[in-house]
Parts: C-alpha cells; structure tokens; sequence
C-alpha cells in the first residue's frame, strides 16, 4: 500500500518566521509550531510506508484467515525502523506550544500504535526468514496472525487519525502563508511554487476519498491545472527563479495520472488482464498508469522533490 508522504513543514511552505508573524511572542510561537508539527510529519514519513509495507507483503501469501502451512511461497513480513526517535520526538512535541489536546492526543495514539508494532514486525520476520514454521508446523505463525492483524488495524487507525489532524492545521497555515506571499511578494516563484503544492494536495485528497466524488474531483483536477501551466509559464519566463525543471517535470507527471485515474472512475474503464496481475502483485503496483497506486507515487514524487528545494 502506497501513502501520500507529507510536506516537511521546516521548509516553508506553511510557517515562515517573520513573514506571517512579526512580533517577538508570535514569532517564537511560529518556530514552536514548525518543531511541533515536524516531529509528527517526520514520523509519517519515516515509519508509516514500511509499516503499510509490511501488511501488503504479509498478505500477499496469506489469506484472511491467517497461514496453514500449505502455502506454495511463504514470503513472510517486513520489519519497520527503530520507533523510539518518533516517540521521543512526540512526547517532546506534545509539550510545545500552542497547546492542541485533540492533535497531541493523536500523536501519542499513533506512537503507542507503532511501538506495539515493532517487537511484532520483529517476532514474525524472525519466524518466518529463519523458516521456524517448518519445525513446529506453522504453530507460532497461526498464533502470531490475530496479533498482526488487530496491531495493523490499530496502527492504520492512528495513522488515519493523526494524517487528518496535521492536515487541519496545514491547509490552515498554508492558506494564510500563499496570502501573505502574495501581499508582500506578489505572484512570483515562491507564490507559484506553494500554491501548486496546496492544490496538489487537495487533488490527492479529492481522488483517495473513500466516497467517489467525480464533480469534486473534476473541480480540483482542473484548479490544479491551471496552477501548474501557471508555474511552468512563470518558470518559463523567469529562468532565475527557483523553480527548477525537475519540479515542474514532477508536477506535470502528477497532473497526468490524476486525469489518467479521473478518466478510468468517470468512464468506468476495467484494468485488463495485465494490469490486474501487476496491481495484484503488491510492490509494482505503481507501474500501471492511471491506478491509484501510480498517483500516489506521482504525488509522493512532486512532495520529494518540493522537500529537496530547502530554498523555496
């Protein structure tokens, strides 16, 4: 399973101290909230892939009632990174000001989440690499599949709950920081450059709504095209800004696939045969264009590539 990777809030796009805040007492309050919400983005982006990579390569040979020892391939799971930076990092994070008791509450939920998940990941890839399964006939692996499964329910929850959270905020911070560029800047690269990630989001977020909602996604697929020819155009004309080639390569690509996707949920367009063996095949489900997995990994690709641009 693919997620969408979060915007490093360090960067810019949504607290720029003495920009939006000028006074003493707000501008520390500003780096405050750049240090909170970092601590929850990184940990996102640091552990969440791995986790929802773990379930999928788990589930690939496994069925829903759990593994019989029967399987043709026994693949087993993956493990995820050391979780003890993230949690330490929260428990630092939920003290710092201002103060937001349901966001902090989710923070805390998802750390509980995927530490319980760590020693779990560890137990069943043990298990499994070292082929135990052939010495007790698959005991432990029936044993460890309910555990598994209510660890990665509970993980999926905390990472759905906090995921909504940041956004909140965000999409808060990040209105009022393109309004202040634009006061203060005009509509130059900087401006192009967060106004194209703001709707790129809300592209992302129409178009992995659990409820298909085809006018909501055509508005914000065409609201997103027009930002971006209006970042490519002012690039174009501005060869000295800093919005560089592979940005706007990377939201270009994104911008196909959404219609790509658009197209196959308004014209109800099967995947063929091919396509379906490769969505089902876990890891390259990515390469089928047009699928959800594609523009997640487009979208994560424009994220990256706007998180490596430190100076925008």
């Amino acid at each position: 399973m693919n997620f969408p990777r979060l915007l490093g809030l360090a960067i810019g796009i949504l607290v720029m101290p003495g920009l939006l805040l000028t006074a003493p007492a707000q501008a520390e309050e500003s780096s405050s909230l750049t240090e909170k919400m970092n601590a929850y983005v990184g940990c996102l982006n640091r552990l969440s892939e791995r986790a929802y990579d773990s379930r999928e390569r788990y589930f690939s040979w496994v069925g829903k009632k759990g593994p019989t020892g029967k399987e043709r391939i026994i693949y087993g799971t993956y493990t995820i990174y050391d979780t003890a930076d993230c949690k330490s990092g929260v428990e630092a994070a939920n003290t710092l000001e201002p103060r937001n008791a349901e966001l902090e509450a989710a923070a805390s939920a998802y750390v509980e989440a995927v530490v319980a998940l760590e020693p779990l990941l560890k137990d069943a890839d043990d298990y499994y690499s070292q082929e135990n399964y052939k010495d007790d006939k698959m005991a432990k692996g029936k044993a460890l599949h309910p555990q598994l499964v209510s660890a990665w329910t509970a993980f999926a929850d905390a990472d759905t709950k906090l995921r909504a959270g940041i956004d909140v905020v965000q999409d808060m911070l990040a209105a009022e920081a393109l309004a202040e560029i634009e006061s203060t800047e005009g509509r130059k690269g900087r401006y192009h450059i967060q106004a194209l990630m703001m709707h790129a989001k809300r592209l992302m977020r129409a178009q992995s709504a659990d409820k298909t909602d085809l006018a909501k996604i055509t508005q914000t697929l065409g609201e997103y095209e027009t930002t971006t020819k209006a970042t490519e155009a002012y690039a174009d004309a501005n060869k000295d800004s800093k919005i560089g080639s592979s940005f706007v390569n990377a939201a270009k690509s994104y911008l196909v696939t959404a219609k790509q996707l658009m197209r196959r949920v308004r014209d109800k367009v099967p995947y063929d045969t091919g396509e379906q063996m490769i969505l089902n095949s876990g890891g390259g489900a990515w390469m089928v264009e047009g699928s959800p997995a594609r523009l997640m990994h487009d979208y994560n690709q424009l994220v990256e590539s706007y998180n490596r641009g430190a100076s925008f």
